[in-house]
């Protein structure tokens, strides 16, 4: 079986979040289990030099978009065993940042449609093309309009990945003419409150659509979280999967990672406890091994919970004798409160802003609790990371928290988006870290978790095979 995975940026290329972890790592996970697995994503200038030098042009050829016509040149390179293609035209990628431009929809209908046309001159055809997120939602609707009648197309199958409902690629109707090419009699696909839907027409064209955890497939029929989509998604509910994402473990590996201060396994956990004197001297906290450190790696948004964490802050720092550091950038408001909290609990509280990869790795095997409150979210990652290196979570039952976090197993879990219900389950987490024996089996039961790609590999192959099946 073959597959192409349409992504608008992956790792090591090029990153903006974690869509670039899962491209990166879930088709070199399929090709492992023996699916030819290749990746397609736009040449941005901010890849680097030196990642380009290794690429191969392999052809070039002109683009409809609209009422015009694009160049776009084709470049190949292998990373990881994996082919990836590079779609290239620099007026539309040779420029800072990947996204928030005025004409993204006219960049990423250049993309998606540029996808399709190249696969018959590079002489790829897959049986599966799996699209990811707004910026290639068109794929499948322009394969549903223009290619699925002709002979040379005919056959393929399509799978759309929601990362994040919130983001829907919304615009105005005057681009279907201008921008999309999208025909009349096809715009029904797109038509949502008076406006053009990208990711509508993905669920209305796709052959499956999957969510990045199971829990978020059946919560975005839900008003609260599918930001209006609900009604379509319940009347395509037959087509919607939730397969569980997951984390690079080579990479992400207590045992080896050289960011480290010491590395530690589930045979000998001691090095876990170097890493924590060391955070605490590198970051000025109190020296004091005892001390349960509680740790933050995330956006500093809203939907990280974080209302909850300023609302219950001074109480926790009152009652309980911890330590709390936390990792991160986003919303000025927040960025502002953890300052302040750094000021008020010198010694206690550390804020460090922006996302230092080597920080994070440091903070996830010295931390002993790490707390994810989401309001909302689909997967996370960070909660997984955090088990690989023997850090307990503590987390909101909601989206992908909720199916890889079991409550008094793995880690600790809290229902209700309430300060109240969140402090409770501190509560239970610091009462069972005093339990030292018992707290060293806790974090062995975390470090044996399971949560590579392979495991969720296996579940996109049975759904590939499941599509391929209905002929």
């Amino acid at each position: 079986m073959k597959c192409l995975f349409v992504t608008s940026e992956a790792q090591p290329f090029a990153a903006s979040g974690g869509l670039a972890d899962v491209s990166g790592s879930l088709p070199h996970a399929l090709r492992q289990r023996l699916i030819g697995c290749r990746i397609v994503m736009p040449l941005y200038e901010s890849i680097s030099d030196e990642m380009k030098e290794n690429m191969r042009f392999l052809t070039s050829f002109s683009v409809p978009v609209a009422w015009r016509r694009q160049y776009c040149g084709v470049f190949e390179t292998r990373f990881n065993g994996v082919v990836y293609y590079f779609l290239d035209n620099q007026y539309y990628f040779k420029r800072k940042g990947m996204y928030g431009h005025y004409d993204d929809a006219e960049r990423f209908a250049f993309f998606s449609r540029a996808v399709l046309e190249m696969l018959p001159l590079i002489d790829f055809k897959p049986d599966i093309i799996h699209c990811n997120d707004w910026q290639t939602a068109l794929v499948p609707t322009y394969y549903n309009i223009f290619y699925s009648q002709n002979d040379w197309y005919k056959g393929i199958k399509t799978v759309f990945t929601i990362h994040n409902i919130q983001y829907q690629g919304q615009y105005g109707t005057e681009l279907y003419d201008d921008v999309f090419g999208i025909p009349p009699y096809s715009r029904w696909m797109l038509d949502f409150n008076g406006c053009v839907n990208l990711l509508k027409g993905a669920i209305e064209s796709s052959n499956r659509i999957t969510t990045v955890s199971p829990s978020y497939s059946w919560e975005i029929r839900d008003p609260w979280f599918s930001y209006g989509l609900e009604s379509i998604l319940k009347a395509r509910a037959w087509k919607v999967r939730g397969i569980l994402n997951g984390i690079d473990t080579v990479s992400y590996d207590p045992s080896t990672d050289p960011e480290l201060y010491a590395n530690y396994s589930t045979e000998d956990i001691s090095g876990k406890a170097v890493n924590k004197r060391k955070v605490q001297a590198h970051l000025g906290l109190e020296q004091n091994a005892g001390v349960p450190l509680v740790a933050m790696v995330t956006r500093l948004v809203s939907a990280k919970g974080l209302d909850l964490v300023r609302a219950a802050f001074d109480q926790l720092m009152h009652e309980e004798n911890i330590q709390f550091v936390i990792l991160g950038s986003g919303d000025w408001e927040y960025e502002s409160f953890f300052r302040s909290m750094q000021e008020k609990y010198p010694g206690r509280v550390v804020f460090c802003h922006g996302f230092l990869p080597e920080l994070s790795r440091k903070i996830y095997a010295a931390a002993d609790v790490f707390l994810m409150p989401s309001k909302a979210e689909p997967c996370g990652l960070a909660q997984m990371i955090a088990l690989r290196y023997g850090t307990i979570p503590i987390v909101r039952e909601v989206g992908g928290l909720r199916d890889s976090i079991t409550d008094n197993e793995n880690g600790f879990s809290f229902r209700s988006y309430d300060p109240v219900a969140m402090m409770e389950c501190i509560r239970r987490a610091l009462s069972e870290y005093w339990q030292r024996d018992s707290w060293k089996d806790f974090i062995k039961r975390a470090m044996e978790c399971d949560n590579s790609w392979v495991r969720s590999a296996t579940e996109y192959i049975r759904l590939y095979h499941e599509v391929m099946d209905e002929g």
